[in-house]
């Protein structure tokens, strides 16, 4: 069985999301997108340091040369390692509110959650590595976590308006998503599924946004196991660590000068290891 979760840092987050672990620097990186910032904290040391202020960004990743790769409301920018930001490219979408969650994918591109104006027209595309955009499919109000088997022929999704875990075949070579299919769907006192990790063994791991928990799955949905948290909204997961043998988990619901663990990130031992992050390409 798992172990507990402990607090690892509390910053209050009003809406933490998109932990990242970059083993280049031993650090885990995260957001929180209501507060418009990002964070990054140096597991060997326990320091924290805040790396940007500003317009709010819906999901990030690391790019091979060293910048994050931030998805604003209304663009592409580059977080570069001083702390300048440059927007690399404007987009807008007439379904979207702003981007949600982001992954990159083997190939270098990144794929781009959304969140709709309605309950529908949310969707999800793939950014190529000119920056270029491609709707891949479009049908939510709250595209969600994403990940990909060790193998790299299946791709994972969650759609937190239906609380639905869907699965689709993958094809690294043409980039393309087909034989979409239900794994799991989250009854109402579940809570919301949010963010996602696929760990080496393909193994999935699902935040439950109001449902105090993250619930480990097989890769055909079947629940193994469920993990409680002292707080509601478990919003992502990441694993991490030397040896990615940790599981680190943002939440939300945090406010400045609050005495509750709303909003902190935790650390988890799972006795699984996670899959090392891919970089994306994007304009390099």
């Amino acid at each position: 069985m798992t172990a507990a979760p402990t607090m690892l840092i509390n910053l209050h987050c009003e809406l933490g999301e998109n932990p990242l672990w970059n083993p280049d620097d031993g650090c885990l990186y995260w957001e929180d997108i209501t507060g418009g910032k990002i964070h990054r904290y140096e597991l060997a040391r326990g320091k924290h340091t805040q790396l940007y202020s500003g317009e709010r960004v819906g999901g990030f990743t690391f790019q091979s040369t060293g910048d994050l790769l931030l998805f604003r409301v209304n663009d592409l920018a580059l977080l570069k390692p001083d702390g300048r930001v440059a927007v690399l490219r404007p987009f807008s979408d007439h379904g979207m509110e702003r981007f949600n969650d982001v992954i990159a994918a083997p190939d270098g591109c990144v794929i781009a959650g959304t969140i709709g104006k309605t309950e529908t027209s949310g969707g999800v595309f793939r950014f190529d590595h000119r920056g270029q955009a491609k709707l891949l499919w479009r049908g939510t109000g709250c595209s969600n976590g994403m990940g990909f088997s060790p193998d790299q022929r299946t791709f994972y999704w969650t759609c937190s308006t239906t609380r639905r875990l869907c699965a689709f075949d993958y094809d690294r070579l043409t980039g393309t998503f087909s034989h979409e299919r239900v794994l799991y769907r989250a009854t109402k006192d579940e809570g919301i599924p949010d963010g996602l990790a696929v760990d080496a063994e393909g193994e999935l791991w699902s935040a439950r946004w109001d449902g105090f928990a993250l619930v480990h799955h097989a890769p055909d949905g079947k629940v193994l196991e469920k993990i409680s948290f002292p707080v509601a909204k478990v919003s992502s997961v990441c694993f991490g660590g030397a040896e990615l043998d940790q599981m680190f988990l943002t939440t939300a619901g945090g406010s400045a000068g609050s005495d509750t663990l709303d909003g902190a990130v935790f650390q988890l031992a799972t006795g699984r290891r996670g899959q090392r992050e891919f970089k994306s390409l994007i304009g390099v």
